[in-house]
């Protein structure tokens, strides 16, 4: 077959640089480049030393030489990459003959572009590490390892004419699914295998086999998108067996072109790809179709509509007697098993403008009749209704009738470069109706007017006060005076004439006024109407006098837009609380959702990082992540606070335990038991350090010592009760208040300001010191005199106390991206001039009720104005209340701690150390527990078990471990909180619904209440049991409110069509989170659903921004907004 000439033609590849490399043994090894092809080697390059920098510069050069005998053809460059792996070259060490080597990283290039005509590119492909390897943990400040490669050759491999009529079949194998029950991991190894065969020119098809199945038990859908993969085994790097940009993006059941794409079968296909048995290939491979290749597809497609694709597994053995290279011929017959085949529809392929093909094909037994049969029906005698002698009954596959019983199904993708059938392109339409219709000229539309004019000259005034804002931000700083008093008008002045002198001596001042003429010049021409020259000096001045008054006036509108001099005192806003983001940082926690929950901890850090309570918290979070040496360095700088802060000192303890500094961890647990010779938790750890160093004389005594502690507690305990039991039922506030780590917290001081009235003597001030200028432009020296007036009521109005208001009118309602930052500053002074400066960034728009802070945003309009409902009141009266209850997830408040049996000290330690996820240590204190007199098997010390294997996810050990503690205490809420837990996590929401219900019914509360909450209100969403999930949120909102529990309750209401509920409880949601695009996509629909077109447009913006995952919620908004017809902007 010719596919281009007889002659041969060469491929000539050149890696020029690597960049970011780094080796075994240091940052600047020797390394080199091996080019390989087809599995046969190109060459390698010479050895190139790596730059401290992690430059290599190689200039290594390979070559492909192409031939149409038996070489390597066309099809080998469609369907095969290139892999270049760079290798480390070790030193050699003494009495070494050879160098040892070390494969550091595998990339791959795509030489596609050269089968469409190119004749050269160049591409920079990431170094993808292999296991082991150091690049896999990249250069700080550095990007992923890569590599420059160039590509090129003599003359294109293919003229113009013939990529044109040339194609690329693609055909994507992603899986099989709801696969026989008898398909098991265990046992002998087999290798799942799919093929299909495609025309060819001549006389013998091309087979496509997809090889290396791996066989999953249900649990979880597949992700998508997620990549697709390389037909081709033994990859070095797992990162390079990935086809670059190429992606299963999976999509809705309805559109495909399969069988199985009917409304009856999404429940089925629903199940299948979540809970049932599947082989996942993702593979995608492909075949370049000469131009006759083309022709002859074309042609079987119109003969036969069904093609074969069939499945097998084979076992995968390698026969040991096989010659090098080569393995012994085994029997077919004998090694194909569970022979299958799925009847793919091929004849959309032949519509116009249609190059792809997806969908679900159900999987039947393999037999040569029925495949015969299918594939030419026409053989099939005309006279008879009985099959053809060579089909073989069903009995003789009894395997692949297995299949049908269990519902297989693969789901391929069939697609090609360019439709079969050319379709019209829609240019070509309207030319042909252009020439049949000639359209009539459009009227000139004019683009000006005085209004246009006067909108232009308001952005230039913000643009222009921005610039001036930063320069007085640059020259005296973001922080300024804490209290009123401190601003005098002689500071005021000062700074005045400094920034004036600034601005003129910088050029900047002319610079604004150039930026300033050409609005004013449209003011002058569009509403003034004056285009020619003055008649007198008189008439100028008059004119100019005019104009100038006219300019300032407008300034001030354009300011006062956004920043009226009438605001009221008082600024309801929402400022999340430290202990807010620390139950928001636990929700994150407990959802394995880590980089969410280190955002939340390491703003808590940077808004006070001064308060030790900050540190421990994300301490003990990175112990859960076992991340002990930044554990170690979070509880040192807690203890750098506080040298005395017992709690610190025994973490600081437990990690150099952990870490094996055993001097160190005797001298922290020794200070701890001095400092407070009262804690039996010190004691105890300390007693426990003593056993690991076989020290069992100390180990008696710190032992004894806590014991007795203990006993001294118990009885105080005791003739405290009754009177703190009494404090907890009025609601009596004790002073001063403790934190969970024995921190005594700080009371918010609220500061009260008496209104505007300085901030508008200023203002007249500013117009009382106007001189009459006679140049309109000097209005810019007004602008600055304006931000000293903003300056200052940002100052007055910034460290006001937040408001407990529904839905706050706050700056939480800004779009995501203005809030994205992981470390925002605290509210205050500082937040009160970042606020004006996202004034002037982004033009807002008249707040007609809702009293807002400068940040408000076109969304609060609508949204915030709607707080006002029953519903929505009753939660609000209780926000002040919820608030000591934020953190009850995690560290559960005095009057929810359940009754229990008097506690040895071991039990004691272990609830201090689940508590900062010191589970390493607990195995050791339970075992104490264990063999304790005052101890043994207990509820509690069950419970403590089942929640170390819930972490490991072992849920054979943490039922177990559950039956046994509900054995002991079946009427403990716990044990049926962590039971509903273990139901949830391993999948069976019926059980997780039924333990979560008893545990809500208790009198005493479980010590997780808030994720009860929210988990059985998740699964009455599921079973559409709304009117039991409102009232559920609904609970989780009046105890610890938070993004998730207002976004179920949202998400309950607008399923019951509470719009307005739904609309006030998401709004909350998203102002305590901003960025969940979930909490977007409801308020998009409530928005579409009341007929709001900006705000479903906005809110719709956002959800596609941050990447809504819920595909079935996309697909809802995107059929609300065909409903109704607008919501979708890109349309």
């Amino acid at each position: 077959m010719d596919q281009t000439s007889s002659t041969m033609k060469t491929v000539h590849i050149t890696v020029t640089n690597g960049y970011d490399l780094k080796g075994f043994k240091g940052d600047t090894p020797v390394t080199f480049v091996r080019a390989e092809f087809n599995q046969a080697v190109l060459g390698d390059s010479s050895k190139i030393t790596v730059s401290p920098e992690g430059t290599a510069k190689y200039n290594f050069t390979s070559n492909i030489d192409l031939s149409t005998d038996g070489g390597i053809t066309l099809d080998d460059l469609a369907h095969k990459p290139l892999f270049l792996t760079v290798t480390e070259v070790l030193p050699k060490e003494k009495k070494q003959k050879d160098e040892k080597t070390l494969i550091l990283g595998q990339a791959v290039v795509d030489l596609l572009p050269l089968l469409q005509g190119e004749d050269s590119f160049e591409t920079t492909v990431p170094l993808h590490p292999v296991p082991g390897s150091p690049l896999e943990t990249p250069l700080p400040g550095s990007k992923q390892c890569s590599l420059d490669v160039k590509v090129f050759v003599a003359e294109p491999l293919l003229s113009p004419a013939q990529v044109s009529a040339s194609n690329l079949l693609k055909v994507t194998l992603e899986a099989a699914y709801s696969v026989p029950e008898s398909f098991i991991p265990v046992g002998p190894q087999q290798n799942y295998m799919v093929g299909l065969q495609v025309p060819s020119v001549g006389e013998k098809d091309y087979t496509m086999i997809f090889k290396n199945g791996t066989l999953k038990l249900g649990g979880e859908k597949e992700p998508v998108p997620r990549p697709k993969k390389w037909p081709i085994a033994n990859i070095l790097a797992p990162g390079a067996s990935n086809i670059p940009d190429e992606f299963i993006v999976g999509g809705p059941y309805e559109e495909e072109e399969g069988e199985l794409n009917h409304p009856e079968d999404r429940e089925f296909r629903n199940q299948a790809e979540c809970s049932k048995k599947r082989i996942v290939w993702d593979l995608e491979s492909r075949y370049f179709l000469h131009p006759l290749a083309v022709a002859s597809l074309q042609k079987r497609i119109a003969d036969c509509r069904l093609w074969p694709v069939e499945i097998t597994r084979v076992p995968s053995i390698v026969m040991p007697k096989a010659k090098p290279g080569k393995l012994e011929k085994i029997d077919d017959e004998n090694q194909l098993s569970f022979h299958g085949v799925a009847y793919v529809n091929m004849v959309p392929l032949l519509y116009p403008g249609v190059k792809k093909i997806r969908g679900a094909f159900h999987v039947y037994p393999y037999l040569d009749g029925t495949v015969f049969e299918k594939q030419a029906p026409s053989i099939k005698s005309q006279s008879s209704d009985t099959p053809l002698e060579s089909e073989v009954p069903l009995s003789h596959n009894l395997e692949g009738q297995q299949y049908i019983e269990a519902g297989t199904y693969i789901v391929l993708e069939i697609q090609l470069d360019k439709a079969l059938v050319p379709k019209r392109m829609p240019e070509e339409l309207a030319r042909r109706v252009k020439e049949m219709i000639p359209p009539r000229p459009p009227l000139t539309r004019r683009t000006g007017g005085a209004q246009k004019a006067v909108s232009d000259y308001h952005t230039q005034i913000k643009s222009i006060s921005r610039a001036i804002l930063n320069e007085y931000h640059r020259m005296f700083g973001k922080q300024g005076p804490k209290l009123e008093s401190d601003i005098d008008n002689e500071t005021m002045e000062e700074q005045k004439c400094q920034l004036n002198y600034e601005l003129n001596c910088s050029g900047k001042y002319f610079a604004f006024k150039e930026q300033l003429k050409h609005a004013v010049v449209k003011i002058v021409r569009e509403k003034y109407l004056k285009t020619t020259a003055f008649e007198s000096q008189e008439e100028l001045q008059t004119f100019i006098s005019e104009l100038y008054v006219f300019l300032v006036d407008q300034m001030h509108v354009a300011l006062n837009q956004a920043i009226p001099d009438d605001v009221p005192s008082s600024t309801s806003t929402i400022q999340t609380s430290s202990e807010q983001l620390r139950l928001f940082a636990f929700e994150a926690e407990v959802n394995e959702k880590f980089e969410i929950a280190a955002m939340y901890y390491e703003e808590r850090l940077v808004r006070e990082p001064q308060n030790l309570e900050n540190w421990l918290d994300y301490g003990a979070f990175c112990l859960l992540t076992e991340d002990n040496i930044k554990a170690q360095e979070c509880f040192r700088k807690a203890l750098s606070l506080n040298e005395s802060h017992v709690d610190s000192l025994l973490l600081c303890g437990v990690l150099a335990v952990l870490l094996e500094n055993y001097d160190q961890a005797e001298i922290f647990f020794e200070d701890a038991t001095c400092l407070e010779p009262t804690n039996v938790i010190a004691w105890t750890l300390l007693g426990l350090f003593y056993e690991i160093q076989k020290n069992d004389i100390r180990m008696e005594m710190a032992f004894h010592e806590a014991f007795k502690q203990l006993q001294a507690q118990t009885l105080q305990t005791k003739l405290k009760s009754t009177v703190t039991t009494e404090n907890v039922e009025e609601g009596v506030k004790v002073e001063p208040s403790f934190g969970p780590w024995g921190v005594l917290q700080e009371s918010s001081t609220v500061i009260k300001t008496e209104g505007l009235s300085g901030g508008q003597a200023l203002v007249y001030l500013t117009h009382r010191d106007l001189g009459p200028a006679l140049k309109c432009l000097l209005v810019l020296t007004f602008i600055s005199y304006r931000i000293y007036s903003l300056h200052k009521y940002s100052l007055k109005t910034g460290m006001r106390a937040g408001s407990s208001h529904l839905l706050s009118q706050s700056s939480h309602l800004l779009s995501p991206h203005g809030n994205m930052d992981l470390h925002p500053q605290p509210q205050g002074v500082n937040t009160a001039l970042s606020s004006l400066d996202e004034f002037l960034e982004e033009p807002s728009k008249a707040r007609s009720e809702s009293q807002e802070p400068i940040t408000g945003q076109p969304l609060e309009s609508s949204l915030a104005q709607k707080s006002s409902n029953a519903l929505l009141k009753e939660l609000t009266t209780k926000k002040e209340t919820s608030k000591c209850q934020d953190s009850s997830a995690f560290f559960p408040p005095p009057q929810q701690v359940i009754p229990q049996p008097p506690v040895t000290i071991f039990m004691e330690t272990i609830r201090f150390l689940m508590k900062v996820n010191a589970v390493q240590f607990v195995h050791r204190v339970l075992a104490h527990e264990l063999l304790c007199p005052q101890g043994g098997p207990s509820c509690e010390y069950y419970l403590v078990l089942a929640q170390t294997h819930l972490l490991k996810k072992d849920f054979a050990k943490t039922e177990e471990y559950l039956q046994q503690a509900a054995q002991m205490d079946y009427l403990n809420p716990n044990v049926w909180g962590v039971k509903g837990h273990l139901y949830f996590l391993s999948g069976n929401h019926a059980e997780a619904k039924e333990c979560y219900e008893r545990t809500i019914s208790f009198v005493v509360d479980a010590s997780e209440m808030h994720f009860i909450f929210l988990r059985l209100g998740h699964i009455y969403l599921e079973e559409k049991a709304y009117e039991n999930a409102k009232r559920t949120y609904m609970q989780a909102c009046k105890r610890s409110p938070s993004c998730l529990t207002w976004l179920g309750l949202g998400i309950a209401c607008y399923r019951l069509e509470e719009l307005t509920e739904a609309e006030d409880a998401l709004s909350e949601a998203n102002a305590l989170n901003n960025c969940n695009a979930e909490v977007w996509a409801y308020l998009a629909l409530v928005c579409l659903k009341v007929g709001r077109q900006l705000e479903a447009e906005q809110a719709y913006k956002y959800t596609v921004k941050l990447k809504l995952k819920d595909q079935a919620l996309l697909e809802e908004i995107h059929a609300v907004q065909e409903m109704v017809g607008f919501g979708n902007p890109s349309f």
